[in-house]
């Protein structure tokens, strides 16, 4: 039995536990999951039982408790390296760092116009401007990555990475609310969408019967 299990909110709606998730399943990094629904009653206290933080993901290393998506990506990256979920060059390993931190604490309008929403198509809600520079942000940071690295794999710095892990969610957001991006942006998003680990998250997702109205049109 794996020593590892991560915590993770519903597969639909939850962004942040995608991402630990993916990055765990890609680099075949053996776990349990435990998967708890956000929104039944009682939800808060049971997520309390594992973080004092309230949120998921949480990970859960035998009585080690680390949780923010990032901050267990970086305990992974630390605790396998021959997993290599960081690039190894100085310089592209940097800039993916960079990337992903950008997406950790930025992209607010996205976040909050666009919710993750793994089982519906919605076109039409990525109007407003604010919005629209975001993507148009993450479109450039796609472009400038591929165009960099793309030699070495399909994927921003070549191989699957933690940076491809935090950008996942966005992927389902383009796809959800109908966004097209052009050329190797668009690539990119294909080759995250087409992972066999995504697409067991989305049946995972599809096979949840719990509705967040919030996040229904």
């Amino acid at each position: 039995m794996p020593n590892l299990v991560l915590v993770i909110g519903n597969k639909a709606y939850s962004s942040w536990s995608l991402r630990p998730w993916l990055l765990m399943k890609q680099a075949g990094i053996a776990f349990e999951e435990l998967r708890l629904s956000l929104y039944a009653e009682g939800a808060k206290q049971k997520v309390l039982q594992y973080s004092g933080a309230g949120k998921v993901p949480v990970l859960k290393d035998g009585d080690l408790t680390i949780w923010d998506s990032l901050a267990i990506c970086e305990y992974l990256a630390e605790k396998y390296p021959e997993k290599r979920l960081w690039p190894i060059e100085t310089a592209a390993r940097a800039q993916a760092r960079s990337v992903s931190a950008e997406m950790h604490s930025g992209f607010t309008q996205l976040r909050t116009q666009m919710p993750m929403n793994v089982r519906r198509e919605i076109p039409g809600r990525a109007g407003t401007p604010e919005v629209v520079a975001e993507i148009a942000r993450i479109e450039a940071i796609w472009k400038d990555c591929r165009g960099r690295y793309g030699a070495q794999g399909r994927f921003l710095f070549g191989a699957f990475s933690i940076a491809d892990a935090m950008y996942a969610p966005v992927v389902s957001r383009l796809r959800t609310y109908g966004v097209t991006v052009a050329d190797k942006a668009a690539e990119y998003a294909a080759s995250i969408h087409a992972l066999p680990a995504m697409q067991e998250w989305i049946a995972g997702a599809h096979a949840e019967s719990e509705v967040n109205p919030l996040y229904e049109p």
